[in-house]
């Protein structure tokens, strides 16, 4: 989950690192008395999860609380990069002498974190790397002994930070890996970290990305969720503790186990290419153990989306049994229909593995007209695509 930059800031105030005051708002008429009670003077910045806001307009200088209002207003519904903005920040001014670049990523290539540092902070770090990549230093921070005062020590010194801010920006770094680490982040990042004219350290702006898998452990995470910007469908499975993920196209999946379904999603839209160009409307795992319950309730999600013509079910029973899959199938058909939903896409399935006989068996007595079954993968993708390309 990205964080929006107050967000962020939130958190890097909650374990102390260094940053200034502020406030979010999500109308015009609040920037006065935000805008006073920091001074007057005010950096008004667009709140939303993409980068070259202030490219964009999204960043404005405000001279007084009146001057705040009229900034707010400006960039309030404005459109940057397709997100609409929604809320703005009001921060302190800084008397910003130079910019740097600090992060924590997860390096996935490496099984390891990576801690990147650059003395050109303020620009889109990509463009540093691609432009003058001895600038931007990277190193690896084992996951056990993490960031020592050692370690940040050699961050900057690998980074060339000077002399007179090395310790300041050490200091930043250890606070840095605690945010990363406490809050099961998978990035955490501060562009720009700048130093004042009086000789501070401050993080201006921050990024940062939390890992969705350990919600069990964060619970106070769910309070940063952008429910407003959540896809309906995502918010309705997730309620429902499926792993679905929406996408732009016409066949409903669902399968048993990522890898699986990760296949059926290639198959649908290689069978799709023959069939108008259709492509699969989602992802859908319904995990190795799913019971009956789970299988009734990711059905449902999908018939529940109107971009959605026909659906695929491919399952190889391994934990999960087929039997149980296809009395999910019948007991979902039921209850969509005892709702008073009319279910009118058809629904082509696959079972293979254990108690794949079975499971048939229940689908064919129970003679639903809109249940279609297919032997093999191939097949039944491509009677999906067929199915979806007729409607």
């Amino acid at each position: 989950m990205d964080l929006f930059e107050y967000q962020a800031r939130d958190l890097f105030a909650k374990h102390g690192v260094p940053v200034l005051d502020g406030e979010v708002i999500e109308t015009p008429e609040a920037a006065a008395a935000v805008a006073e009670r920091l001074g007057g003077r005010a950096v008004v910045k667009a709140q939303v999860k993409v980068g070259g806001r202030g490219k964009a307009g999204g960043v404005k200088l405000a001279a007084d609380p009146a001057d705040a209002v009229e900034k707010a207003r400006a960039i309030l519904g404005m459109d940057i990069k397709g997100h609409t903005v929604h809320k703005v920040m009001l921060a302190q001014t800084a008397d910003i002498k130079e910019e740097y670049y600090v992060s924590f990523l997860l390096d996935r290539a490496n099984r390891t974190f990576l801690a990147m540092a650059s003395t050109q902070g303020g620009v889109e770090i990509e463009v540093v790397a691609e432009e003058n990549p001895e600038a931007l230093a990277k190193i690896a921070v084992d996951a056990v002994e993490g960031v020592t005062p050692a370690k940040a020590a050699e961050i900057v010194a690998a980074a060339k930070f000077p002399a007179e801010i090395a310790d300041q920006v050490a200091e930043v770094l250890q606070k840095l890996w605690v945010v990363f680490i406490e809050e099961d982040a998978l990035l955490v990042e501060v562009n720009p970290l700048v130093k004042t004219g009086d000789g501070k350290i401050i993080a201006l702006d921050g990024k940062v990305s939390l890992d969705a898998n350990a919600d069990f452990r964060q619970p106070e995470h769910e309070a940063l969720e952008d429910k407003a910007a959540a896809n309906p469908l995502e918010a309705k499975a997730k309620e429902k503790g499926l792993n679905y993920v929406k996408l732009e196209g016409e066949v409903g999946i669902i399968g048993n186990g990522a890898g699986l379904v990760m296949s059926t999603l290639d198959v649908v839209a290689y069978a799709g290419e023959n069939h108008g160009g259709v492509k699969p409307a989602n992802f859908l795992d319904i995990g190795g153990g799913a019971s009956a319950e789970v299988m009734a309730n990711g059905l449902e999600i999908i018939l529940g989306d109107p971009d959605v013509k026909s659906v695929f079910v491919n399952v190889f029973g391994g934990i999960t049994a087929c039997d149980a899959v296809a009395n999910g199938i019948v007991q979902a058909l039921e209850l969509l229909s005892s709702k008073g939903e009319a279910v009118t896409k058809p629904l082509v399935v696959r079972l293979d593995g254990n108690n794949a006989e079975l499971g048939r068996k229940i689908l064919t007595d129970a003679n639903h007209p809109l249940v279609q079954q297919v032997d093999t993968m191939d097949g039944a993708a491509d009677k999906a695509a067929e199915l979806a390309a007729a409607k």
